[in-house]
């Protein structure tokens, strides 16, 4: 538990462990997981158990750790029938958030997307755009992303294959993928491993 508290912002420590102290929470830090930043699962023994990606930054640590905490809480208070994103679990989370919405946990470019997401929060902060683009602007190693591309960019993403950008849809990027030739919609702030050429 100790090394969850190096990961996060040290002036929201104090918060975090009133929140977590008395209860029955295993956390445990992984390696980077592509498809997710972080879980919270039940094992047979009864064990709540959260993990979180060990190489996230500061920011989006604290953010994912609130997240699972809030799952952790809504099993705690509604069972195990409840939806994992439903009203409870938005509501849990938007409460925990509001506290630590302030200038002295997060810096100025991530406190204003962080509020907007805050009022109808979504399964993964990477849905928002905006609080995206703020919070990865903190990682340790920078990377580009589609929506930087024009048309006819030919790139490499992280799965290892390489696509061309077609053109710009109303919210997403149509690309195709140079072997199959099949069509892909991208979201703006997937990660392009590398521009492969123009």
């Amino acid at each position: 538990m100790y090394k969850v508290f190096k990961k996060i912002p040290e002036t929201s420590s104090e918060y975090v462990k009133s929140i977590i102290f008395y209860e029955n929470l295993t956390i445990k830090l992984k390696r980077s997981r592509k498809t997710k930043y972080g879980d919270f699962s039940v094992k047979k023994n009864g064990l709540c158990m959260i993990t979180i990606n060990d190489d996230l930054n500061q920011y989006r640590f604290l953010i994912t750790l609130i997240h699972e905490i809030s799952h952790y809480i809504v099993y705690k208070n509604y069972g195990p029938y409840t939806k994992p994103h439903g009203v409870e679990w938005k509501n849990i989370f938007k409460n925990l958030l509001l506290p630590i919405i302030n200038p002295e946990i997060f810096p100025n470019d991530v406190l204003r997307p962080l509020a907007i997401y805050a009022k109808n929060p979504k399964a993964s902060s990477d849905t928002d755009l905006n609080l995206s683009l703020a919070l990865n602007r903190y990682n340790m190693n920078q990377c580009d992303y589609v929506f930087n591309l024009s048309n006819g960019s030919v790139f490499k993403a992280s799965n290892e294959r390489v696509y061309v950008m077609i053109k710009k849809l109303r919210k997403r990027y149509e690309c195709m993928d140079i072997l199959t030739k099949k069509l892909y919609l991208f979201s703006p702030n997937v990660k392009i491993k590398e521009i492969t050429s123009e």
